[in-house]
């Protein structure tokens, strides 16, 4: 399912880290949801816990239990790195670039926008407006 180069990159990600197995404690829990038969049968949703951090990692994302293990490893991975680097990790400036889109115009900037939609609206209306016709 997973490439060995994936593997092992996620590896060395976790080994950079300062992440071992040992201080991971797994367990194999039955996930809910679609799949049918095959996710009821078996338990594929994986928990994790990081004993240093405390912190935890439920994945339930796909059926196959081997491909829950490894993407909720690079989940704890991704959440320590956060923890760890802070502002510089990839994943919170991707966060922050988020939060920055989404939030209110300051009310000049709003104007400013408002003034050039209106200007804009102007123009398309003296286009399509034809001498000698009835309709505007």
């Amino acid at each position: 399912m997973i490439s060995p180069d994936k593997e092992k990159l996620l590896a060395a990600r976790m080994a950079r880290l300062g992440i071992y197995e040992k201080d991971i404690q797994e367990q194999f829990v039955r996930s809910g949801g679609r799949g049918g038969q095959h996710t009821n049968k078996v338990s594929t949703c994986v928990y994790l816990k990081h004993i240093p951090t405390g912190i935890e990692v439920k994945c339930q994302q796909e059926r196959s239990q081997s491909l829950n293990r490894f993407l909720a490893r690079r989940i704890l991975a991704d959440k320590i790195e956060r923890m760890v680097l802070g502002r510089q990790s990839a994943e919170a400036q991707r966060i922050y670039k988020i939060r920055k889109q989404k939030q209110k115009r300051s009310k000049r900037a709003k104007e400013k926008m408002l003034r050039q939609k209106k200007i804009i609206s102007a123009k398309k209306q003296l286009r399509s407006f034809r001498p000698g016709t009835d309709d505007f």
